[in-house]
Parts: C-alpha cells; structure tokens; sequence
C-alpha cells in the first residue's frame, strides 16, 4: 500500500519559520548526544521542497 502523503503550502517567512526550528532542534539533540538521524530527513525535505509560483490570470473582459 503506498504512503499517504501531506502537502504544506506556505509562504517563504513561514519555510524559514520551520527551517530555524528543525535545525534547532537538531542542535539541541547534538548538545545531548542523541541521533538525529529523524530530523536530520525532515530538515532536507523541508529545504529541498519544491516552489510553486502563483499563478496570476487576467480575466478578459467582453
């Protein structure tokens, strides 16, 4: 059976939002020498996910 998947969509201030807090996380797992090997796959998705730009369409008026 294959995976269900989520989709976020936010905006670049909410990515960084995330980001930040993952590599927190991360360093604070570092700091108490426990894998990171979860947050480590998280964060490279996070930074990897593609973007999609916005479509803007002008209605034309008859």
């Amino acid at each position: 059976m294959p995976e269900e998947k989520t989709y976020l969509e936010m905006d670049e201030y909410e990515h960084g939002i995330i980001t930040n807090a993952l590599n927190d996380m991360r360093n604070e797992l570092i700091e108490e020498k426990r894998p990171t090997d979860a947050v480590d796959d998280l964060l490279l998705k996070v930074i990897d996910a593609p973007k999609r730009k916005k479509r803007w369409f002008q209605r034309e008026e008859r």
